[in-house]
């Protein structure tokens, strides 16, 4: 598949998973939410992605999970599994039914959503158990439909998990949901395109590494970093909206 494109398309493919390497690894989160909708400009099947990112996902998790896993917080998991993973399965099935055009405007539009919550410093926050269960109900349904719905349920994560435990604990999440969406597909036939996954694995590694390198400085700077790359997501998700409704 990936000979399909041009020159320039596979060099901007190559740059956008360094990046979604990158932040997964760096903020333990949102690869899939800042990466999906530059993903989007270059080639609008949303169903192509998904699957190569949930490979990448899969094996950078398991590699960072396999000297920590015993560093995990099992009975929040556990506990929070019973709201997330059921709307996850109704999102799974979204995004096996919906129509493209519809997937990318709901892709577009979350983005949109965390971009200006970003953009304007504001924090989803919940000091309320059962604000936390509808967090973690529409990001588990998020998650299932295009795989970001992370930024909803780590505001619920970070209130309940140890700081020390939090990546390693929403890395075993984020295994969990993807392991559902990918035998989902596996089961129903959708090509999951290993092939391209595993040619871009090397882009997905390099992100990994400068990730993991630069994963303290960042959690030091979280709120500069999330507000110059909201500003960007703003303005990419504003863009593909326009053109999805023709405006542009």
């Amino acid at each position: 598949m990936l000979l399909d494109f041009s020159f320039i398309e596979l060099v901007l493919i190559f740059l956008i998973f360094i990046w979604t390497g990158f932040v997964r690894s760096g903020l333990g989160f949102g690869g899939a939410a800042l990466g999906l909708p530059l993903m989007l400009f270059v080639y609008d099947q949303p169903v192509f992605w998904l699957p190569v990112i949930g490979s990448h996902l899969l094996f950078f998790t398991s590699l960072t999970l396999r000297t920590r896993i015993k560093n995990v917080d099992w009975r929040y998991l556990k506990a929070s599994s019973l709201y997330i993973i059921p709307p996850t399965l109704i999102g799974v099935f979204g995004l096996i039914t919906l129509p493209n055009n519809w997937l990318i405007i709901f892709i577009y539009s979350v983005t949109l959503f965390y971009a200006l919550l970003w953009t304007l410093n504001i924090n989803i926050k919940s000091n309320n158990e059962w604000i936390d269960r509808l967090l973690l109900f529409l990001g588990g349904y998020v998650a299932g439909t295009s795989l970001t719905g992370a930024p909803l349920m780590v505001a619920v994560f970070m209130r309940h998990v140890a700081a020390e435990q939090l990546r390693n604990t929403l890395f075993v999440l984020w295994f969990i949901l993807v392991s559902i969406k990918m035998s989902t597909f596996i089961a129903l036939g959708i090509d999951i395109h290993l092939i391209t996954a595993l040619a871009l694995l090397p882009a997905g590694a390099i992100g990994h590494v400068i990730g993991l390198k630069l994963h303290d400085h960042i959690l030091k700077n979280d709120q500069s970093f999330k507000r110059i790359t909201g500003g960007v997501l703003l303005l990419i998700s504003s863009i593909g909206l326009l053109d999805v409704f023709n405006i542009i």
